[in-house]
C-alpha cells in the first residue's frame, strides 16, 4: 500500500485527491491529512479513511478537536512540526501539499525529506521559495510534480526529453468573466461579477486573480523557476474554453499541445498515479473546441497586471514575495469592497514599482523566515501607505 500524506485536505484539492483514494482504497493508507479550522470535516475525513495522525493550525479549531475526538485512536496535532516525530526515519511515497498562502512553504520544505514524491499544489512556495524547494529535492532525491493544469501539462509533455531543445511554451487563460465586457464598464465591476468565473469553480481569492489575469502572471512564474526557462520563452494565450492548456514549441520544429476537460482531478489523479496504467472517466474529446480553439495575444488594455511581467528579472528573488503579498492584500480590500476592481491592477503596479521594493530583485530567498518577514512588511505597507 502506497503511504500518502495530504497537506490541506479539506480544501478543493485535497478534496479531489480523497474523492480518487476513495475508489482505489486497498492500494492507498493515508498516514497524515491536515486543515486550518475546517475540523469538523477533517475528522469525518480521518474517520471514513482510518487516518491516525491530523494536523489542526488554527488553535480555536484544535481545542475543539481534540474534545471531539477525545477517546478516540486519533492523534491531532497542533502545528507541522509534529509530522517529525511521527515520520522519523521512514519515507512516505506521495505528498500532496496543497495548504494555501505563504503558512504552505515551511510545511512544503520540510516534509520533502520523508517523501519519495511531492506534487504541489501551493503558488506561493513555488513563487517565493523555489530555490528552497529545488535545494531540498536535489538533496533528498525526491520527485517534484506540479498539480497546476498548465504545469502539469507542460511537465506531461517534456518529462522524457532527454535535452533542453524547448524554443517557446505557452500557458493559456479563459481571459475570465471579463474577456469580452466594454472596457467603459470595468469601473462598475463588483465583487459578485469578479466571481463569476465561466469554466472554473474555485475559491474567492483564485477567482479574483483569474479575473485580474493575476493568476496566469503567477503561472508564468512558476513555470519559469519549474523548468528553468528564461521569461522570453513564455507567452500567455487566451483561450475561452479552458480545453487547451499548454503548448511546447521545439527548436526540431515540433509542436506538442496537451489538453483535458476543465477539471482539477485529472491533473491532481494523473499526479497520483504518475508510475502506473491507472484509467480515470473523462469526456470523449471535443471536436467542436478542437475546430475552434479563438486562440488570441493577451489584451494588456483590457490585463494590464501582465505588465507585472516586465518587472522581472530572470534570478529567484525576494521581489517576486513583494508582488504575491501586495496582491494578497490588494485583493482581500476589493473583496472587502474597500477598492475597485481595476484598483488592484494599478496599485500593485504603482506599489511595485516604488524605491523601497526594487532592491528585492537583487536579493535571492535564503530561508523561510525572510520570507515571512517580508511578506509581513509588504502588508503592513501596503495597509497603511497610499498608492
Amino acid at each position: 500500500m502506497k503511504k500518502i500524506v495530504i497537506f490541506g485536505s479539506t480544501g478543493s484539492i485535497g478534496t479531489s485527491l480523497l474523492n480518487i483514494i476513495k475508489n482505489d482504497q486497498k492500494n492507498f493508507k493515508i498516514e497524515l491529512i491536515s486543515a486550518n479550522k475546517n475540523y469538523k470535516k477533517l475528522i469525518n475525513q480521518a474517520k471514513f479513511f482510518n487516518v491516525k495522525n491530523l494536523i489542526i493550525t488554527d488553535q480555536n479549531s484544535f481545542i475543539k478537536a481534540k474534545k471531539k475526538i477525545k477517546g478516540k485512536n486519533i492523534n491531532i496535532y497542533n502545528d507541522f512540526t509534529s509530522f517529525k516525530k511521527i515520520f522519523k526515519n521512514k519515507k512516505i511515497d506521495y505528498t500532496m501539499s496543497a495548504i494555501t498562502g505563504f503558512q504552505g512553504l515551511k510545511p512544503t520544505l520540510d516534509i520533502i525529506k520523508f517523501t519519495d514524491v511531492i506534487a504541489i499544489a501551493n503558488k506561493e512556495s513555488i513563487i517565493c521559495g523555489w530555490n528552497l524547494i529545488k535545494k531540498n529535492l536535489d538533496k533528498y532525491k525526491t520527485k517534484f510534480i506540479p498539480v497546476d493544469s498548465e504545469h502539469f501539462s507542460i511537465w506531461s509533455l517534456i518529462n522524457k526529453e532527454k535535452y533542453k531543445n524547448f524554443e517557446k511554451f505557452y500557458l493559456t487563460a479563459s481571459g475570465g468573466p471579463f474577456r469580452k465586457l466594454p472596457l467603459r464598464k470595468f469601473n462598475n465591476i463588483t465583487t459578485k461579477n469578479a466571481l463569476k468565473h465561466p469554466n472554473w469553480s474555485m475559491g474567492k481569492k483564485i477567482s479574483i486573480d483569474s479575473a485580474t489575469m493575476m493568476n496566469k502572471v503567477f503561472e508564468v512564474i512558476e513555470a519559469k523557476k519549474i523548468f528553468d526557462l528564461k521569461y522570453s520563452q513564455l507567452e500567455i494565450l487566451i483561450h475561452p474554453d479552458s480545453y487547451l492548456h499548454a503548448i511546447v514549441k521545439f527548436n526540431n520544429g515540433l509542436i506538442k499541445l496537451l489538453m483535458h476537460d476543465t477539471n482539477m482531478v485529472i491533473p491532481i489523479f494523473n499526479s497520483l498515479y504518475s508510475e502506473d496504467n491507472n484509467k480515470i472517466k473523462s469526456y470523449p474529446l471535443n471536436i467542436k473546441i478542437l475546430n475552434n480553439l479563438q486562440l488570441q495575444k493577451i489584451d494588456k488594455i483590457r490585463f494590464p497586471i501582465i505588465k507585472l511581467l516586465n518587472k522581472l528579472t530572470e534570478i529567484d528573488s525576494l521581489f517576486e514575495t513583494v508582488i504575491v503579498s501586495a496582491n494578497d492584500n490588494l485583493v482581500n480590500k476589493f473583496l472587502k469592497n474597500e477598492i475597485k476592481f481595476i484598483d488592484i491592477s494599478k496599485k500593485l503596479l504603482k506599489f511595485t514599482s516604488l524605491n523601497e521594493f526594487q532592491k528585492f530583485k537583487k536579493i535571492k530567498p535564503v530561508n523561510v523566515k525572510q520570507i515571512e518577514q517580508l511578506a509581513d512588511y509588504v502588508s503592513l505597507k501596503i495597509n497603511t501607505t497610499s498608492v
